[in-house]
């Protein structure tokens, strides 16, 4: 299974490989990225942390902006 990840942030993408199915909280856990940091876009829609991943799936991950 090959997932492709854009990190919107820094402006690049990077291809991985699984060996099984995964959900995104595995994917970010392997990416060390904290969960409250980004949110996770699949096909133009927010996708959350147990949503599993389909073989090619294109993830785009925005950091999450809190201010006052």
């Amino acid at each position: 299974m090959k997932i492709s990840v854009f990190f919107e942030e820094k402006g690049h993408r990077k291809e991985l490989s699984f060996d099984r199915e995964i959900n995104v909280k595995e994917l970010l856990k392997k990416l060390e990225i904290n969960l409250g940091s980004v949110i996770v876009i699949r096909n133009d829609e927010l996708i959350d942390f147990e949503e599993k991943l389909n073989d090619r799936d294109v993830i785009r991950l925005m950091p999450v902006v809190s201010g006052g």
